[in-house]
């Protein structure tokens, strides 16, 4: 079992337990601090989706920084399991732990996010699978963070706003375009 340390808000510094898992990368430190020096130090306000929590560094992060709601969704139970206790250990009122596929969540949920994390397992085809259904979860202005081994500079319709790069990560922040500008 390894540890992730949450990076600011209010539970800096604070450590979420990581169980080990086949897949499971947790987003590095390096990266979570440019990713929310892009979106702001603070979420106020905004409904949050992590679609492939993992660790949870995403969620927990984006929670301890004020975000007005954050949905972690994880299909693996174990890793569920350990969301589950790394939640009631940093009690968070503003997170919610769902377990199911993402893909059957997108098609099925109500919920409108203005930031979704999109962080899945490399080398499945998730990216693909999950674009024709993104836009049916964005509220407007929705931001999307992706994470993959590739470099990805479109996707669903989206205007890509940042970019960058640490080690075999490749990291994008989209978000939808302005009313009347395509992306």
């Amino acid at each position: 079992m390894s540890k992730v340390r949450i990076i600011g808000g209010t539970h800096r510094s604070r450590l979420i337990e990581v169980p080990d898992s086949i897949g499971l990368r947790p987003t590095p430190d390096r990266v979570r601090e440019t990713l929310f020096n892009w979106l702001g130090q603070e979420l106020d306000g905004l409904h949050c989706l992590d679609l492939f929590a993992g660790s949870g560094a995403l969620g927990f992060e984006a929670a301890s920084r004020e975000a007005a709601s954050v949905t972690l969704l994880e299909l693996a139970p174990k890793v569920a399991s350990h969301l589950r206790e790394n939640q009631a250990k940093l009690a968070f009122g503003n997170l919610k732990l769902v377990t199911g596929d993402a893909l059957k969540y997108l098609q099925s949920t109500p919920e409108r996010f203005d930031l979704v994390f999109l962080d899945p397992p490399y080398r499945q085809g998730w990216l693909e699978r999950l674009e024709p259904h993104l836009a049916k979860v964005l509220a407007p202005g929705a931001r999307v963070y992706l994470e993959a081994e590739e470099a990805v500079d479109a996707y669903a319709g989206l205007a890509l706003r940042k970019s960058g790069k640490a080690g075999q990560v490749h990291y994008r922040l989209f978000a939808l375009p302005p009313a009347g500008e395509s992306a």
